[in-house]
């Protein structure tokens, strides 16, 4: 039987037709659909940045640069400035297809500077940076090839313009430090934008920036000194030459910055250093404004406006002496006996002490059931010693005794209220914590425990004890305002233009130390007045002829240990092994104008090397002598007698 045929019937193939133009129409439905979801997209969602790419196409958005904010002194003297540069700059976008296939590529970059060479010197050092910085830019905005343009070279350039599209001769200004070395861990320099500073920056604000802050001044206070930028709209032709000018935004400049310091105060503090290393820092209690913070060595900072060589980086870098490195804020060494008015204070405070109590001293302090013997300076002791002559001859037996019974926890807490431990909060980059031990920090570092040995060293500012040189003197302006506290800073006033008044930054108090009895300040000032001007004070020699009073601590921080019975011999020792010699002092003591602190790095003792710097600098700020020479029993200047005379009695 044959197979059965289907014939399609009329109503069949109109079935067909219509599901097949169901679906024919279902596509065009879908696809309109698609078209005009993709005109709301192009025409409507994205229209601000395809307008904005179509104007890019006949306008150039230029970045103007503000002008940098100078710093000066606070006399007025120019500490940071800027003067005019010209600078061959690069706009990849506009660096015609040296190929000829319509595509532009880094080659064709090559090529240009090739070509340009042969007309413009660029050394490989220029090279080098132009092509770091242009993959860091938009390729819209200008990226500086060559900087400090001769004469000559501008006009061989001028000359040939015209061949070299995108490639433009501005006119720059670039940072310069006048006074080269002086105070340039203060000031600290400008450097090229890198890649970390970019992920920080508000790009929009930088566009045409090409140096930011990168230590001291500069980078603590890179807000006020950069300024706002601005733009020119440019309207161009096809080979991105100005046609006309539709828009201009003039840029805002920074703010200039005066600072506390006085810089003829510092230029004496880093002359007294010369030769050394070391640093002094001088505060005015009164506000906590920062005269001088001299670190020395120095160095210059102009090496790094331009971008320093590799070499002298090397040199700057390994130099044993570390000129880059900033003592004032980041040297951390033992206090030594500097901070032994504080601890007086701690003691009275927590009733240790008191002042008439008197401790014996043979000559050294034996913890109590323990043989070890904790050494005076005096290997014979002073006898019976108050507070008051244990301050003024910096007994350590008196201290040892003191920080023994008190106990590290006590101990530790009082000291923290002066700030011990943690950043002043100086307006500077890169300030060092310092350390203020505690058994907890010590089992974290060594995994050890506490030892009753570790507090009597630092009761006399040894053992594990870290101070910065501007901790010391934050601490020391702290006695001399009987314990209020105020934060030190550099910055003293801004102005936001040139004919506008200077606006005064207002001290910031931080705490007021607590104390048992008011009269404890007083007391312990006495001691270090007794230091300096009587007879039996550690520092009595720079006491000589002083027409104004001053109340100072010297110390000794030991650097190189030796044995129980072992005797001292520096001139054994090699240079780097010797004490640190350390001041600390005030004046004048009954209306404090300034705090200075003072080390030497492997200078001996205090009260030779450290506490005749102090005096001088003092003498500088004070009465104005910036050339004096230094104060000495042998010029006939007659020695005061002795103030309160020494006590004797039998330990309590």
């Amino acid at each position: 039987m044959g197979e059965r045929l289907s014939i399609k019937t009329e109503r069949d193939e109109q079935q067909l037709f219509n599901s097949r133009a169901i679906v024919a129409g279902l596509i065009v439905l879908f696809a309109l659909g698609g078209i005009m979801t993709r005109l709301y997209f192009l025409q409507i969602k994205e229209h601000a940045a395809y307008t904005e790419l179509s104007k890019q196409n006949y306008q150039k958005h230029i970045p103007r640069a503000p002008t940098r904010g100078q710093i000066y002194d606070r006399n007025g003297v120019r500490l940071a400035d800027n003067h005019a540069q010209y600078v061959l700059e690069v706009v990849w976008d506009s660096v015609p297809d040296q190929n000829g296939d319509g595509k532009k590529r880094w080659n064709d970059m090559q090529l240009m500077l090739e070509r340009l060479t042969k007309i413009v010197p660029l050394s490989e050092k220029d090279l080098r940076v132009f092509g770091q910085q242009v993959n860091r830019r938009s390729r819209y905005q200008p990226t500086p090839l060559k900087e400090n343009m001769t004469e000559q070279e501008m006009a061989m350039f001028a000359v040939n313009k015209s061949r070299f599209p995108g490639v433009n001769l501005e006119r720059r200004m670039q940072r310069y430090y006048p006074l080269g070395t002086v105070a340039s861990h203060v000031i600290g320099y400008v450097g090229r934008i890198d890649d970390r500073d970019l992920e920080r920056l508000d790009k929009s604000n930088y566009a045409g920036t090409s140096h930011i802050g990168k230590i001291g001044v500069e980078a603590a206070h890179e807000g006020r000194l950069h300024g706002q930028a601005g733009y020119d709209l440019a309207e161009v032709d096809a080979h991105g030459r100005h046609q006309d000018m539709i828009e201009r935004k003039e840029a805002v400049g920074g703010q200039d910055l005066i600072l506390g310091l006085d810089i003829n105060l510092q230029l004496k503090a880093e002359a007294l250093l010369k030769g050394e290393r070391g640093a002094v820092v001088a505060i005015d209690p009164r506000n906590g404004e920062v005269l001088a913070m001299a670190s020395v060595p120095t160095f210059d900072p102009n090496l790094f406006v331009d971008g320093i060589s590799s070499k002298v980086y090397s040199e700057l870098r390994d130099d044993p002496d570390r000129p880059l490195y900033n003592r004032a804020l980041q040297g951390a060494y033992p206090p030594g006996s500097t901070v032994k008015p504080m601890n007086t204070l701690a003691g009275l405070y927590e009733k240790v002490i008191w002042p008439g109590k008197t401790v014996y001293d043979p000559g050294f302090f034996q913890i109590p059931g323990h043989k070890h013997r904790y050494r005076c300076w005096k290997k014979s002791g002073h006898g019976g010693v108050s507070m008051d002559y244990a301050i003024a001859q910096s007994c350590d037996t008196f201290f040892y005794d003191m920080a023994y019974r008190m106990g590290v926890d006590k101990f530790s807490g009082y000291m923290s209220l002066f700030g011990f431990g943690k950043k002043t909060g100086v307006d500077l980059t890169s300030e060092s914590d310092g350390l203020m031990p505690t058994p907890e920090w010590k089992q974290r570092r060594y995994k050890q425990v506490w030892y009753p040995g570790d507090t009597v060293n630092i009761g006399i500012g040894q053992g594990y004890w870290l101070a910065t040189p501007i901790q010391l003197a934050h601490a020391t302006a702290s006695v001399a305002m009987r314990g209020k506290r105020i934060r030190p800073h550099v910055l003293r006033a801004v102005r936001t233009a040139k004919n506008k008044p200077e606006q005064i930054l207002e001290p910031e108090v931080i705490a007021q130390i607590p104390a048992r009895d008011q009269r404890h300040w007083e007391m312990v000032v006495q001691g270090m007045v007794h230091v300096v001007h009587a007879s039996y004070g550690t520092a009595k020699r720079i006491g000589v002829g002083a027409p104004y009073t001053i109340a100072g601590k010297t110390g000794t921080a030991q650097v190189f240990g030796i044995a129980q019975n072992a005797r001292y011999d520096a001139s054994r020792l090699a240079k780097r092994l010797h004490d640190h010699a350390l001041f600390v002092g005030f004046a004048p003591a009954d209306n404090p104008q300034i705090a200075v602190s003072v080390i030497v790095e492997n200078g001996g003792g205090g009260s030779s090397t450290a506490a005749p710097i102090a005096r001088r600098v003092m003498d500088a700020y004070l009465l104005k002598k910036y050339d004096d020479e230094e104060p000495s029993e042998e010029k006939g200047e007659v020695e005061p007698a002795d103030i309160v005379p020494r006590v004797e009695g039998a330990e309590e």
